[in-house]
């Protein structure tokens, strides 16, 4: 892991389109021990710095959607062009069994990417279920296909797979893989909801969690989770998500 404040200059390799407003950097290198999960601060000299989840790590990848400034300025950036990365950093998925299921609500896809490709090279059995509001916002779906994935789609409008909420998909999901955990990355509201099934289904989950992050190291604060969503998932107070997270573990004994 690179010293705190030490940013390593990256080329852009590839820049692929995922979706209308949404594109993938490709980058040059690998960073050493990446896991999935975490996360790196990226900095643009001049713009600023933000945090964004590891896609893939051979080599880097970051999943951008373009929806706001920053984000903007890194789907202009075209192979040849450089960014400045610092990480990874924070606690990534952690293995636990030999069937998961993956659940991945809008951007949430972006980092189980990198974990699904993990999970499937040591020969596990991995599923996926994919949320957005409609067939255009999904994104990665050919990819979890291609790494061996079982993969169910919900669209709100309908326009692939069940109509409905990422909710809809569970069920059928469960009873095909019988996973031993669930791992979920998307909205907070979302990951509630995951938690609060995956309690009633028995099942470990481990959750991504999203924040504003700033120091990326647990000094600002800025990222922390509201006293009432530690105290729902069992989480301890003060929850920082660039420093005990972005993933936390959650117990089904500990749910509330």
């Amino acid at each position: 892991m690179n010293p705190v404040g030490l940013f390593s200059a990256f080329r852009v390799q590839q820049k692929r389109t995922e979706n209308a407003y949404t594109c993938s950097l490709v980058l040059n290198d690998s960073l050493p021990d990446a896991l999935p999960g975490q996360f790196v601060m990226a900095w643009l000299p001049g713009i600023d710095e933000r945090p964004f989840s590891l896609s893939d790590n051979d080599p880097v990848r970051i999943t951008v959607a373009d929806v706001g400034s920053f984000s903007h300025a890194l789907n202009q950036l075209q192979p040849g062009d450089y960014l400045w990365l610092r990480g990874p950093l924070g606690r990534g998925f952690i293995s636990r069994g030999r069937s998961h299921l993956l659940l991945g609500g809008g951007y949430g896809a972006a980092p189980l990417s990198f974990l699904a490709k993990s999970l499937c090279a040591q020969g596990n059995q991995v599923g996926v279920c994919l949320g957005a509001r409609s067939r255009a916002d999904l994104l990665l779906v050919e990819e979890f296909s291609s790494l061996g994935c079982q993969v169910w789609l919900a669209t709100e409008d309908g326009s692939a797979g069940k109509q409905g909420l990422l909710t809809a998909l569970l069920p059928e999901a469960q009873n095909a893989l019988k996973p031993e955990t669930v791992y979920a990355c998307g909205p907070i509201g979302m990951l509630t909801t995951m938690a609060a099934w995956a309690r009633t289904a028995g099942l470990p989950a481990q959750l991504s969690f999203e924040g504003v992050m700033r120091c990326g190291v647990g000094l600002c604060g800025s990222c922390e989770l509201p006293e009432t969503t530690c105290q729902q998932l069992g989480l301890a107070p003060g929850f920082l998500v660039c420093h005990d997270g972005p993933v936390g573990e959650i117990s089904p004994n500990h749910f509330s």
